[in-house]
């Protein structure tokens, strides 16, 4: 990575402009605007919302509506998108800028999950060449001044590979950057993500950023990544699952690599929490959520409770103990199971790094009848499949 001084951007999006090359990936029921909050008070980059159907948007549905706010401290504000219509794609756009909702719009070109795929959205459609074409070009054009930007996967499976297309085409239309998660549909999250091909996709891809995607768990995979690619910037999803403070120490590693601050400066400010550190990062998480769920203490806790596994990851506290919070109710229980633990626990180490989230294994991916027949959409009744699309999300995040 070349040196910077120290008033120079990190990495420019557009007219974004990033001390540190680091971006939230959308995680479906993780991004929200309380996690977002939460990642943002440990450290510093642009954190994208979960992942909002353009018809649910530009039906407004109460939920598509949720997803999309932002707290007033989040000023840059970055949505992303996904559909399979053009015209729906550039509406929502355009209902997004006009209305001032986004400074950065993103679209969804890699999630892998069925409900998804079925529809030929997500990692399937950019095997439909002249559909990705008019859906990024109509959506760069909707954008104005908006930078718009795409994130994709290698392809459908080792035989189907789209990503340098597809960047090309995208590169074409107008984007401010194109992210790449280094696993194609059908490895979903299994296995280790091919950097090779970020960097493949960085050779090829030279008037806009390319931002990598895939197995980064800590900050020394992050400039690794950097390294060994060549990539502009880094995409974090899973790795911060749990870990919020994770984006403290990418903000440490990414300015030591720029030569801003010592390396001695960087190591120390890589975070080691305790136990203790650890509750009060769930507790603010939980009271962020409050905020999100209007108030709703309830809806807050049973959100929380997800996290739970991956909080505290390696710590012993013990079965009994995860469990009773896999359940908590109230900031009263929670509280009341809290003081039954050793906050003073030190950080566990390795037991505590490493891979969270669900890795899976390869499958097949689903994709509408005759897909793969052609890379043009011949055929295909593409009415009939945004028809489809509901008010749901996926599951990206690397």
């Amino acid at each position: 990575m070349t040196a910077q001084t120290a008033t120079a951007p990190a990495l420019k999006i557009g007219p974004l402009e990033l001390d540190v090359p680091v971006i939230l990936a959308p995680m479906a029921g993780i991004t929200n605007t309380a996690f977002r909050r939460l990642c943002r008070e440990y450290g510093v980059g642009l954190y994208v919302s979960e992942m909002v159907t353009t018809r649910a948007l530009v039906e407004r549905t109460p939920k598509s509506l949720q997803l999309i706010k932002h707290h007033e401290s989040e000023t840059t504000r970055s949505i992303q998108l996904y559909g399979v219509d053009p015209t729906t794609v550039s509406e929502a756009v355009k209902f997004l800028v006009g209305e001032n909702l986004a400074d950065h719009i993103d679209l969804n070109f890699g999630c892998p999950v069925p409900k998804v795929t079925r529809r030929g959205g997500g990692s399937a459609l950019p095997w439909k060449s002249d559909l990705f074409r008019a859906i990024v070009e109509g959506a760069v054009k909707a954008a104005g001044d908006i930078p718009l930007t795409v994130k994709m996967r290698k392809g459908i499976d080792a035989d189907h590979l789209t990503y340098l297309d597809a960047a090309r085409a995208a590169e074409g239309a107008g984007v401010a950057a194109i992210a790449l998660h280094g696993r194609t549909a059908n490895e979903f999250y299994s296995g280790q993500a091919d950097w090779s091909s970020i960097a493949k996709l960085k050779e090829t891809i030279t008037s806009v950023p390319v931002l990598g995607n895939g197995d980064i768990w800590a900050a020394d995979d992050a400039i690794r990544m950097v390294r060994e690619t060549g990539c502009d910037g880094v995409v974090v999803g899973r790795g911060c699952l749990g870990r919020p403070w994770l984006f403290g120490d990418l903000a440490a590693a990414f300015k030591a690599e720029a030569g801003q601050i010592s390396a001695d400066e960087a190591a120390a400010a890589i975070a080691h929490p305790n136990l203790g550190e650890v509750m009060v990062a769930m507790r603010r998480h939980t009271e962020l959520l409050v905020d999100f769920y209007e108030g709703s203490e309830e809806r807050a806790c049973r959100d929380i409770r997800k996290h739970v596994a991956w909080y505290f990851k390696g710590y012993g506290v013990g079965g009994e103990t995860r469990r009773a919070l896999a359940t908590v109710e109230s900031f009263d229980q929670m509280d009341a199971i809290f003081d039954t633990m050793d906050r003073a626990m030190p950080y566990p180490g390795e037991g505590a790094e490493g891979q969270r989230g669900r890795a899976g294994s390869p499958k097949r991916t689903i994709l509408p009848y005759g897909w793969l027949d052609s890379r043009e959409t011949t055929h295909i009744d593409l009415a009939a499949l945004a028809e489809g699309e509901g008010d749901e999300t996926g599951v990206d995040g690397g």
